[in-house]
């Protein structure tokens, strides 16, 4: 009799144990789920709002190569009431290259998510490019004509091994005049273990050691009779 009320009990507390863990490991879960904004600029606040050419002042971008331009908002103000945008082939004869100031770090299982918006240089120039790349993980080029309102593109990443790398918009061509960039934003979401899968690695655990004193029980009550 005392056998089975031990290993009552000791069923009970095994299964409070797994709730309680199994809540921890939820909450845990759900607080690691945040998404990060790593990256968000629509440049309207470049340069006090005012345009410039060759501009090379961003809060966060370096040009790398060649020079972009800081227009809009009433000069090539193609788009009215979009505020400024950048002109990726600027004022020098060389198109430039718009890279992340920050180099950012990513793990295994990070879901990264990329929108911006890309426009056609609006000057009857035919067709432009350019190349949108995240380090090694991601690199596509882009070609629009001269005519394309600013369209919104999304890409989603999942990173399948650690690695860092810098966001950056490479213009293509050198005649002063290039595709537009608007309205970047990057965010990453970290990856989270799967509480089922943890739960039941628990309740083997807790199932094991049930038995193990079960046994432990019989062998004793064996030796007593």
């Amino acid at each position: 009799m005392t056998t089975s009320i031990g290993l009552k009990y000791l069923s009970k507390i095994s299964i409070a144990i797994i709730a309680f863990t199994a809540i921890g490991i939820a909450t845990s879960a759900s607080a690691k789920a945040a998404t990060v904004v790593l990256v968000e600029d629509n440049f309207n606040t470049e340069n006090s709002g005012n345009r410039a050419l060759n501009y090379n002042n961003f809060a966060n971008w370096n040009v790398t190569n060649g020079t972009v331009d800081l227009i809009g908002n009433g000069f090539f103000n193609f788009f009215p009431s979009n505020g400024l945008y950048v002109d990726t082939d600027g004022s020098s004869s060389l198109a430039g290259k718009l890279e992340s100031k920050e180099t950012f770090a990513f793990n295994v299982g990070d879901i990264l998510n990329l929108t911006f918006k890309l426009a056609g240089d609006q000057r009857n120039n035919g067709f432009n490019s350019v190349a949108v790349s995240l380090g090694s993980l991601f690199n596509e080029t882009i070609t629009l004509p001269s005519t394309d309102n600013f369209t919104t593109f999304t890409r989603n990443i999942t990173v399948t091994s650690a690695t860092t790398g810098k966001l950056a918009f490479d213009g293509v061509g050198g005649d002063n005049v290039g595709l537009l960039l608007d309205d970047v934003k990057f965010t990453k979401t970290t990856s989270v273990p799967e509480p089922t899968s943890i739960i039941g690695i628990l309740a083997f655990g807790a199932f094991s050691a049930t038995s193990l004193c079960k046994r432990k029980q019989l062998q004793k009550a064996a030796v007593k009779a």
